[in-house]
């Protein structure tokens, strides 16, 4: 799928889901699908309502006026396409409250927020508290990460300075991106790398400078029955584990407690607002930090000192950033 149509798709569900009443088709044709012939109008409209449709979005067809058989609206009713009340366990609930806070990607939020200042500005009436219920999140701070996406999306090699672990010299790659994941707390992209001929997985932390997209979008396939998460697992560096010691605030950290190889209860903790406990937990050395850095103020790392300090920089950055 291409960017342009993600977002297009992206502006027809804000505006079917902000709406307080149904919109007629030519009120989405005018704002949505500007300058298209009637019937390339048609074929695309359609088309994405079954494309949204098949993504589970359930878009309702209804009168704008009650008393006439006037022309048909469309509209996504919050209440259908919201998920219904979920109970979850302790331990469960702390991995969702995890996912959400690692899960941000400031482009789907710019999307969004532009999708909805358009709908403002022509006067439109929204409810723009029905998108608390599907709040996109990714967190990528590469700054390279946007590149590489966009180029799986459009099919469109990219070239870029990588600097491999070890060396401080940089080499110009070529590839054709398959897809981008997240393996053992670091990004990869995994692809062709046309100069070797051979498939390769980047780290996208060591993507030296900008990357550039080079060449015809749609210029290659990706190989049918590729699996880009299993490329990544074979072809990235294997995880090295790292033993933490932590305190964890009573009633909190389940999913820390589950695996642990020790709990100490009733320790002294760094304040005195409820009991604090000392668990021994072996996590992958990439990630831990980033999973330490989920619970907040729930945790903190005694031993190692390297890990301490990396959640510390981590944390004043984000303090910083928000000063």
């Amino acid at each position: 799928m291409t960017v342009r149509k993600t977002e297009r798709l992206l502006n027809l569900l804000i505006m079917l889901l902000v709406q307080r009443s149904y919109v007629s088709k030519d009120r989405i044709r005018e704002i949505l699908y500007p300058g298209s012939s009637d019937d390339a109008f048609e074929k695309m409209f359609e088309r994405d309502k079954d494309e949204l449709r098949s993504l589970g979005v359930p878009i309702e067809v209804g009168h704008i006026d009650a008393f006439f058989e006037d022309e048909p609206g469309y509209r996504v009713r919050p209440d259908e396409f919201a998920l219904p009340e979920i109970s979850l366990e302790a331990d469960e609930a702390s991995v969702i409250g995890l996912a959400t806070k690692v899960w941000e990607h400031a482009r789907l939020a710019e999307a969004t927020t532009e999708a909805v200042r358009k709908l403002t500005a022509l006067g439109l009436p929204l409810d723009v508290s029905a998108l608390d219920i599907a709040e996109p999140r990714l967190s990528a701070d590469e700054p390279s990460f946007d590149v590489f996406w966009e180029a799986t999306q459009e099919r469109h090699p990219v070239e870029f300075e990588y600097r491999r672990s070890g060396q401080s010299a940089t080499t110009t790659r070529h590839l054709q991106p398959w897809g981008v994941v997240r393996y053992s707390g670091r990004w990869y992209v995994v692809g062709l790398d046309t100069d070797r001929e051979d498939e390769r997985v980047f780290r996208l932390s060591r993507v030296v400078g900008e990357a550039r997209k080079v060449g015809e979008a749609g210029s290659y396939d990706v190989p049918p029955g590729t699996d880009v998460r299993a490329t990544a697992r074979r072809l990235a560096p294997a995880p090295t584990s790292e033993r933490a010691v932590v305190l964890v605030r009573a009633g909190s950290g389940h999913v820390l407690r589950r695996n642990a190889e020790s709990v100490e209860s009733g320790v002294a903790g760094p304040d005195t607002r409820t009991a604090w406990d000392r668990v021994v937990v072996t996590r992958d050395h990439q990630g831990m930090a980033d999973e330490l850095l989920g619970h907040g103020a729930d945790v903190f790392v005694e031993e190692p000192a390297a890990l301490r300090d990396q959640v510390v920089e981590r944390l004043r950055a984000v303090v910083e950033a928000a000063s």
